[in-house]
């Protein structure tokens, strides 16, 4: 559950708000800022006089899409205005830009004026590449909608009507193939006539549901031409039908929609519909029925809700992002009922494919196949974007309403490479742990930080988190940051019934290392040793330490009880970098200062077995100064051998090396000048001669680029134990838990 306190931090920490703008050319130089702006920009504005389709090619306006409001119907809100609408806006941008890579300006409009608030958006039409309308109460809103579809000449989208509908409409035509009805056939009841449902009435019809067969109702009833309340946008879904009540109306009903509010569908209603019924309970944040409820009144029942939580979750953002994608890049001049049937269309025949094995892994190696609990495709699912995207650009094209054409196997690989995999592998990662349920122990259980990130841990589902420290002085914390962590576990070593036989194990560990029993006491009253004899002892999965302690000391604590697993000579580490479009591995980063090439040939492996472990194919660049040669030194030779090392025990692993970083990942310098080399794509694992190279490089990615790293994640230790670095964010210490839980997970399956 998403906390007030936590929101407002979210949203007001460091820079204000959620979006920025960044240039996309340099613009450092006096010539580039005269290129940029005067006399510069001058050459393509009079390249746009001569032809005004050239604004495609010299300007962002192809790729920039308007998310405009009024604020007069914010999901749960009611009208809170234009500008309480602002933060749900720049949610909306950030969705745009992470899921399909569309640039957003959001426009809060300060007018209740439907009339101002077309002509408003159409004196803006040059500034865009699209018009999303947005939290706009009905009718007003589907009147802007239709009169700016008619009047600009670029695509408008009224994401409220129909991103919900595409995607109700989707798995619809799934469910009835499952059972074998024809769309033709079917009577459907959808319980809502605001904006979302009248969207699905409308692609309902265009699906092929017959009208009369298709019965509305709202909180009066039937809509029913006899009503003298029912606005334009409602009477064309008008039928004279007896049914006038929703329970009436439900009697041998093949479908149900709901649209509407919380709770007002029931069991009984669900026992007077068809065979095999169709129940797809909308509404939120709480459904017409709950899912276990609906899915326990019968056994012949398909059953979706808009929640994530449970089996076929009808997600808006399976929808207008990719739309809106497909839209652009064929500079359609409108969006046509055809596209957005088309998106529907491509959504339930993906579902129908083999799920890949990323999506398997991020859900724990599930198992999902087309059928009554898998009718839609998981939002994670990379391929979302190439066939929805592929088929709305076709679809528009073949409506005649494309400027641009595409041919569809070269458009897949654009679609491909725009978005890479950076930015999505930690939510990927973070399925792939909340399947795991790890329980974890943080010795220092009474900083205000491990507890707020145990709090988004516990949140999450990616973790149960042990505390370690004084029940009294934790709880005290607790209550004063307003934390919810009920039920969570706190352990005062001083007080654990488990403390005499921890003494005794560690004890017998360490007797002949010069320990005594008095030494063994004094040791399990740190908070480290006694986290780790919980590991070692199977009374938690993993440790994490080292918030506040010197690394050194506290790697030395883990080494004394856990030490290395069986075959591993030394303990190393590496780091997750997420990349604008890319995942890199970089190692060692924090343990060994200079591996000679044995070591450095472990390492190499080690990682190369984790990036297995997170999903990651890997391709291995033994890094230095020296290209292939080039240069003869002691430290390069090094890299050289550990090469060779890996190539004898991994003969199938793609390696190389040694050579420079941009050789490692300019694709060009190797085409060029090292055609020969095994690296045949960048490479995702870079490791690093010593330590000093490999941590300055982290920490330049850190602190100078446009970088999210995650680690250290230790490797080699006999059992899962993670050290955080001083200073470690709440987020940092999530991404940490995250990525260390998917780690050894991996490797506890083939124990």
């Amino acid at each position: 559950m998403i906390k007030r306190e936590d929101s407002l931090r979210y949203h007001s920490v460091d820079r204000r708000g959620k979006i920025e703008i960044h240039p996309t050319k340099a613009c450092l130089t006096p010539r580039e800022m005269r290129l940029c702006y005067l006399p510069g920009a001058s050459f393509p504005s009079s390249e746009i006089v001569k032809d005004s389709a050239n604004v495609f090619q010299y300007t962002s306006k192809g790729n920039l899409v308007g998310v405009i409001t009024d604020g007069s119907a914010v999901p749960g809100l009611g009208d809170v205005g234009p500008l309480a609408a602002k933060p749900m806006q720049e949610g909306i941008a950030i969705l745009f830009k992470r899921l399909a890579d569309i640039d957003v300006f959001d426009l809060e409009l300060s007018t209740k004026d439907p009339d101002l608030f077309i002509e408003t958006v159409k004196i803006l039409e040059p500034t865009f590449g699209g018009i999303n309308l947005k939290d706009i109460k009905a009718p007003e809103g589907l009147k802007i909608y239709d009169c700016l579809c008619e009047s600009l000449n670029i695509p408008v989208f009224h994401e409220n009507l129909y991103s919900t509908a595409v995607v109700a409409v989707a798995a619809l035509i799934n469910a009835l193939d499952l059972i074998d009805k024809r769309v033709e056939e079917i009577r459907v009841v959808l319980c809502g006539a605001g904006t979302v449902g009248i969207g699905c009435a409308r692609l309902l019809i265009q699906l092929g549901v017959k009208p009369e067969n298709l019965l509305v109702y709202d909180i009066k009833g039937l809509l029913h031409p006899d009503r003298d309340d029912l606005s334009d946008y409602q009477r064309p879904f008008a039928v004279n039908h007896p049914a006038l009540s929703m329970e009436k109306g439900l009697e041998e009903a093949d479908v149900f929609i709901g649209a509407s509010a919380g709770g007002i569908l029931n069991l009984k209603m669900i026992h007077k519909m068809n065979r095999f019924p169709i129940v797809f309970a909308l509404a939120t944040p709480e459904p017409e029925i709950d899912y276990e409820a609906a899915k326990g009144s019968r056994h012949d029942i398909i059953v979706a809700t808009s929640s994530a939580t449970y089996p076929n979750s009808i997600l808006d953002l399976l929808s207008f992002p990719y739309i809106f994608r497909g839209a652009l890049d064929v500079q359609a001049t409108r969006i046509t009922e055809g596209m957005l049937l088309a998106a529907a269309r491509a959504l339930s025949e993906l579902a129908r494919d083999e799920v890949i094995e990323e999506v398997v892994r991020a859900y724990g190696f599930e198992h999902f196949s087309f059928g009554p609990e898998y009718l839609l495709p998981k939002p994670i699912d990379p391929r979302i974007l190439v066939r929805e995207s592929t088929a709305v650009a076709l679809q528009a094209i073949k409506d005649n309403v494309a400027k641009s054409k595409i041919k569809a196997e070269n458009y897949h690989e654009s679609l491909t490479v725009r978005l890479g995999t950076g930015r999505e592998t930690l939510r990927r990662l973070i399925l792939r742990a909340r399947q795991e349920k790890f329980r974890v122990v943080f010795s220092e259980g009474t900083s205000e930080t491990i507890l707020r990130s145990c709090s988004v841990l516990l949140d999450e589902g990616i973790a149960k988190p042990i505390l370690l420290g004084s029940e009294d002085e934790i709880g005290k914390i607790i209550d004063r940051l307003g934390l919810e962590l009920r039920g969570i576990q706190i352990i005062d070593p001083n007080r654990s019934l488990r403390f005499n036989a921890y003494v005794d194990e560690y004890f017998g560990m360490r007797h002949r290392r010069g320990v005594i029993r008095a030494a063994a006491v004094d040791r399990l009253r740190l908070r480290d040793y006694f986290a780790a004899m919980m590991v070692h002892s199977g009374d938690a999965d993993m440790m994490i330490a080292g918030f506040s302690t010197h690394y050194v000391d506290t790697l030395r604590t883990l080494l004394e009880v856990v030490g290395p697993e069986k075959g591993v000579k030394r303990i190393s580490s590496f780091y997750l970098v997420l990349l604008p479009k890319d995942v890199v591995l970089l190692a060692d980063c924090a343990v060994n200062i200079d591996p000679s090439a044995e070591e450095l040939a472990e390492i190499a492996l080690l990682t190369a077995r984790t990036s297995r472990a997170l999903g990651i194919e890997p391709v291995v660049a033994m890094l230095s100064f020296s290209n292939f040669g080039s240069v003869d030194s002691l430290s390069v030779v090094k890299v050289r051998n550990a090469a060779e090392i890996v190539k004898q025990k991994s003969p199938k692993f793609v390696i190389d090396g040694e050579m420079q970083l941009a050789t490692a990942r300019d694709e060009n310098i190797r085409r060029d000048y090292f055609p020969f080399t095994k690296l045949k794509t960048d490479a995702n694992i870079l490791i690093f001669p010593d330590l000093q190279s490999a941590n300055l490089t982290l920490q330049s990615l850190q602190y100078m680029g446009d970088a999210v790293t995650v680690g250290p994640i230790l490797m080699g230790t006999r059992l899962p134990v993670h050290l955080l670095q001083y200073g470690a964010t709440v987020e940092e210490v999530v991404n940490l838990t995250t990525v260390a839980v998917v780690q050894a997970a991996d490797v506890k399956k083939f124990e």
